[in-house]
């Protein structure tokens, strides 16, 4: 069991493929890893393995005669909680649904366990993935793996902990404002949020809105591009979904092209960065002219990104959430409420303002991504810190405005809908996980991910999880 934890999803979907194992071998060896760790953890509060037995063995029974791309062969994942998945208790992390049991899975579920996914079990979020911490009045705090006095972030905080600590090979997460990407980056594990449309999810309240993405989760830029591969397709069900490239995900990062021209920003005079964070990143920056890149330090002008974020997200929220205020205020925690509240008082001159902005933002993105090929940024301004804080309020002096202003770096780069990816790149002298942001240029999966790849060999850090929680209550 401990050796079948330990192995990359790739090579866990080869021996599937090639009968050396059986889905329920992998489904057994989940759920002893679950059990020996998940009470210092807390990842995967709701499990489903008789649901998940049931579907390896159809599986098992009916292989086709042509896979699609990205087939998993009865490969066990997790489903981050705010994405129902037939026949199982999936709560959002509010009291509110903390009864439901939907009858219908989710386009993204349906679609995966089209493609040989076997769902395990949901992890953790914050109520309706409100916050960069996961917690909730549900099921309570996810911690960290590598200092379990520390928090995972958020808000598919569930899903990283739960690649790290070798509970699934895969998961899934979904990022509005760095919600798969901080997690990721606390965790020493990847997280892509790709492009919108690029992952096909519903049906949801709002299909046109563009900021909140599903995307994969994985403890290597390759496991994560053949995830990206089986979520990959179009579907009516979801207005924005695109259809997948001629060329898979996982040949562009297993056979990668070097980037010519890296961009490094510290995102100084948008937001305070610890200043270890700060160093530890820059140095795997520098690590593409290693591999024959030009680095250079430069960003294209992000404008007010603290702005249009607020605003953007409180109309969304509102728009979203207002019917459940209106109903169960009593139930909701302090920040989404103040969210929705915050929508509810926006006047369409604040809301035009915004998206002006934003569509400014996005031309002068494109316009970069003419000269460059990748942007490297701190992926979080702070290494994991303790489980008990909400959130960052101060940093080098600076008070954070709102409770998700200290994100920045992940949601500067959700406004200019690009693709955007955390890898592992290094820890402090405390031993806590540090992440470096790549993002790519709009639509650019493909080149994102021959980045990281080459990035993540050249810095030598995959293969490090899966690790033994560390407990240092």
């Amino acid at each position: 069991m401990t050796d079948l934890i330990r192995l990359t999803a790739r090579e866990a979907v080869r021996r599937l493929a090639a009968k050396e194992l059986s889905p329920l071998d992998l489904i057994d060896a989940a759920e002893k890893r679950i059990a020996e760790t998940d009470g210092a953890l807390n990842a995967i509060p709701t499990r489903c393995f008789d649901r998940a037995r049931a579907k390896a063995k159809a599986l098992m029974a009916a292989r086709p005669a042509e896979p699609p791309r990205g087939y998993l062969y009865g490969l066990p994942i997790a489903i981050k909680d705010l994405t129902e998945v037939e026949g199982v208790r999936s709560t959002f992390g509010s009291p509110i649904f903390k009864d439901n049991i939907p009858a219908q899975s989710d386009l993204l579920v349906r679609n995966l366990e089209a493609r040989g996914a076997v769902v395990i079990g949901k992890s953790n979020t914050p109520e309706f993935g409100a916050g960069a911490q996961t917690f909730n009045e549900v099921f309570g705090v996810t911690k960290n793996p590598w200092d379990t006095r520390k928090t995972c972030a958020g808000s598919s905080g569930g899903a990283a902990v739960a690649l790290a600590a070798g509970q699934v090979w895969l998961a899934t997460g979904s990022d509005l404002g760095g919600s798969l990407r901080t997690p990721a980056s606390f965790c020493s594990v990847v997280g892509l949020r790709p492009s919108p449309g690029r992952v096909p999810h519903g049906p949801v309240s709002l299909p046109f809105a563009t900021m909140s993405v599903e995307g994969p989760m994985a403890r290597n830029v390759g496991d994560a591009a053949l995830l990206l591969d089986a979520m990959a397709d179009q579907f009516p069900e979801d207005p924005l979904s695109l259809p997948a490239p001629v060329r898979s995900f996982q040949d562009e990062a297993e056979r990668p092209t070097v980037p010519l021209r890296v961009a490094w920003s510290n995102l100084s005079g948008y937001t305070p960065v610890d200043a270890e964070v700060e160093a530890i990143c820059a140095k795997a920056a520098r690590g593409f002219a290693g591999i024959g890149s030009k680095v250079e330090e430069t960003c294209f002008d992000l404008g007010n990104p603290e702005y249009m974020f607020e605003v953007i997200r409180a109309a969304q929220f509102a728009a979203a959430r207002k019917p459940l205020l209106d109903k169960h205020r009593d139930q909701m925690k302090p920040e989404v409420i103040w969210n929705i509240e915050r929508g509810l008082q926006l006047t369409a001159d604040d809301i035009g303002r915004a998206e002006r902005e934003r569509g400014a933002l996005y031309a002068r993105a494109v316009a970069f991504f003419r000269d460059f090929d990748i942007i490297a940024t701190p992926m979080a301004v702070v290494p994991p810190f303790d489980h008990t804080r909400r959130y960052v309020e101060e940093l080098n002096g600076v008070k954070f405005p709102t409770y998700i202003s200290w994100v920045l770096p992940a949601f500067a780069f959700t406004l200019c809908s690009l693709p955007a990816i955390s890898l592992p790149c290094g820890f402090t002298r405390d031993g806590l996980p540090v992440g470096l942001q790549l993002v790519g240029p709009p639509r650019g999966e493909a080149k994102l991910l021959a980045a990281a790849a080459l990035l993540e060999a050249q810095l030598g850090l995959a293969g490090q999880t899966p690790i033994d929680p560390r407990i240092k209550e």
